[in-house]
């Protein structure tokens, strides 16, 4: 593999712009650009109740929170997806609100397009199983694309995202190599 990255997306209205757990969220600093604070190192936007009142009245169907039987598909088109793209998961996590993959790619692909290939192909295959969430989308519009950019940063990511709290699933289980 060439290159390796984090992706972080979370499901359609769990995780609002503004809410009070912090944010990733362009914000307008002075009488600068809007600036987006999703770079390594950098904290996460605090409580903004404006906004978050905002993006609310602006949703399209109630939050889609995951359950087991999701998170199973979900994976399983995840490696679909990887497999047909020859990209490697070397690790995954799948809670109720957000997912967490590591994924080796060979060539230097734009990762915008590496998450939306995860997102399209696993709603695909959800709408299919249980039908389309009243909002119309599993997911929200974006996500986060961490380049991990050597061999410490890929094992620190793995053991992160192995390490979430409450996952609904994790892969690989029982210390299995990520294919």
């Amino acid at each position: 593999m060439d290159r390796f990255w984090l992706l972080t997306w979370t499901t359609y209205g769990a995780w609002l712009p503004g809410d009070i757990r912090g944010s990733v969220t362009s914000v307008k600093e002075g009488e600068g650009p809007r600036h987006r604070h999703n770079r390594h190192g950098t904290a996460y936007d605090g409580p903004m109740p404006g906004l978050r009142r905002s993006a609310l009245d602006l949703m399209k169907g109630d939050p889609v929170w995951l359950e087991a039987a999701h998170a199973a598909v979900a994976l399983q088109q995840f490696h679909e997806t990887a497999n047909h793209r020859e990209w490697t998961i070397m690790a995954a996590a799948i809670m109720v609100n957000h997912v967490h993959l590591v994924v080796g790619v060979q060539g230097d692909p734009n990762p915008a397009d590496l998450l939306q290939d995860f997102k399209s192909y696993s709603s695909r295959q959800l709408n299919a199983e249980f039908g389309r969430p009243d909002s119309g989308t599993w997911w929200t519009k974006s996500g986060s694309r961490r380049k991990l950019p050597n061999e410490p940063a890929v094992t620190a990511a793995v053991k992160y995202v192995l390490e979430q709290e409450k996952p609904l699933v994790t892969w690989p289980i029982h210390g299995e190599r990520g294919t």
